[in-house]
């Protein structure tokens, strides 16, 4: 269905089943008055058929309303949130078959309960208003949904990696290296690939590269390194095999036209990644590494740069790699900022599969616990001045009992100066996983006590507390009152 085409169609079937409803008509009722068929009536507000003329004027003269008010396309307060959201195309601009919704259903559902979808949505706008929800950032929730109702796993992206291995002649079972990149946008899509200094125009010192289209020109900044620039060409070629053309032009990405530009960036992101880390060799390095039952932070370190992909990319890959192959379906994944000489940490991207996993974003500005090992690699990294810093702890939340290995690395982060940036996933500790990870019971792992924030957190004589406790406190207060309040009813009886 075209929303656009739809919307004057809808539009008069919500104003005739609102004026029907507010004369206490049904619509056996309106169809006895008018001689015009219950089920055609009913298709009408549905927004399935528009009447003419004749019959909009038959209608308006039993329901006492004029023709202009029936036929204007301006809804009044009740409805008002509905029309913005139908005339603003947003419906359109998601692909709401990727999560098996047509958008008839949502029509249908709209026009059986205009009243209470009115109020969810003013719901969703006031929400959005009050946490500064941008456009790209109800996109890139709605992918993240995407990818967690697949637990990050996409079978027939994976496939086209083999057949573009085949096609190609890339051997999967070692690396593929950056000449070979270069030589494939080059010879094979008709790239020029140019480096320039991008440091040199202020408004550009952000980015890694620009894509001229017309010219097929690959622009690529001098301060990346070799990790960085495996991945934009690899992104590349993804962009061309899989022949997808309404793309981003920059990386990192500025803002998104549509949502099909946010999905065709992960599908292009996701292909470049399983070819840098090919599943096979990942997983084969990574049953190595866990048939090592005391394995020391190096030897982690070590796995990552084996295959010169920069951390928050193999990290991305584990996400990929664990549920799929590992069983391992309980996990998440943060990338956490923070610029040095500040007291903040910010959440700037984060995945959960199966589960809403601990910890997650909020937006309240409230100080996430300092006993994470995400905080604890960023600080480490700084007062030890390394360009990588690896740590791995089992976080155990104090609320919900639930434990997670966790495993993070800091390092500079290469988009905003001064700033480091961690990236950590989480596996949620059970019988399976111990199976896998023979040495989480071994002494060497710290165990920590951690909370999600400081003003939600229980946790008695925290040295690293950065703010008190008083969202629980607040909590707790509430629940006082409610005892004391349930003890007069029932004693009031």
């Amino acid at each position: 269905m075209d929303i656009e085409k739809d919307y004057i169609k809808l539009i008069f079937g919500l104003k005739l089943k609102q004026v029907r409803t507010q004369k206490n008509l049904s619509l056996f009722g309106l169809a006895k008055l008018t001689n015009l068929s219950k089920s055609y009536l009913n298709e009408i507000e549905k927004g399935k058929k528009y009447p003419k003329t004749d019959k909009i004027l038959l209608l308006c003269e039993h329901l006492d309303v004029t023709y202009d008010q029936m036929v204007s396309l301006k809804l009044d307060n009740n409805l008002a949130p509905i029309g913005e959201i139908l005339k603003s195309g947003i419906l359109k601009e998601i692909p709401l078959e990727l999560f098996g919704i047509q958008e008839a259903d949502l029509i249908d559902i709209i026009a059986n309960a205009p009243a209470k979808v009115n109020a969810f949505i003013s719901t969703i706008i006031e929400i959005a208003q009050h946490y500064n929800l941008s456009r790209e950032s109800f996109f890139l929730a709605a992918l993240r949904s995407y990818q967690e109702a697949h637990s990050n796993y996409f079978e027939d992206l994976e496939d086209k990696v083999i057949a573009f291995s085949k096609s190609f002649q890339i051997n999967l079972d070692s690396k593929i290296t950056i000449e070979e990149l270069e030589a494939i946008l080059t010879e094979e899509f008709d790239y020029t690939i140019k480096e320039i200094a991008f440091t040199d125009q202020e408004a550009l010192e952000d980015l890694r590269s620009i894509y001229v289209p017309k010219s097929r020109t690959l622009l690529l900044s001098t301060e990346i390194d070799n990790p960085q620039k495996a991945f934009i060409l690899a992104k590349e070629i993804a962009y061309n095999y899989l022949k997808i053309s309404d793309r981003l032009l920059t990386f990192s990405w500025i803002k998104f036209e549509n949502f099909d530009q946010v999905l065709h960036n992960f599908y292009a992101s996701y292909f470049a990644g399983a070819l840098l880390l090919p599943r096979q060799l990942v997983v084969g390095k990574i049953n190595d590494f866990l048939h090592n039952e005391k394995p020391n932070p190096e030897e982690f370190v070590a796995l990552i740069e084996s295959f010169e992909v920069s951390p928050e990319s193999f990290y991305q890959r584990l996400t990929n790699l664990l549920p799929k192959d590992f069983h391992l379906k309980n996990l998440f994944f943060l990338r956490m900022s923070h610029r040095i000489g500040s007291d903040v940490y910010q959440i700037k991207k984060e995945l959960h599969i199966t589960n809403q996993q601990e910890p997650h974003a909020n937006e309240t500005n409230e100080h996430y616990c300092r006993r994470w090992v995400s905080v604890k690699t960023i600080d480490e990294a700084i007062r030890q001045n390394k360009s990588h810093f690896f740590d791995a702890q089992i976080s155990s939340y104090v609320h919900s009992g639930n434990e997670y290995l966790v495993f993070s690395s800091a390092t500079k982060d290469p988009f905003v100066n001064n700033n480091i940036r961690s990236i950590s996933v989480g596996i949620l500790i059970n019988p399976t996983m111990k199976k896998k990870f023979k040495f989480i019971e071994g002494k060497p792992l710290v165990k920590r006590i951690v909370g999600v924030t400081c003003e939600t957190c229980d946790v008695k004589d925290c040295l690293e507390r950065a703010a008190l406790p008083i969202a629980l406190e607040k909590k707790k207060r509430h629940e006082n009152t409610d005892a004391v309040v349930q003890q007069y009813i029932s004693q009031y009886s």
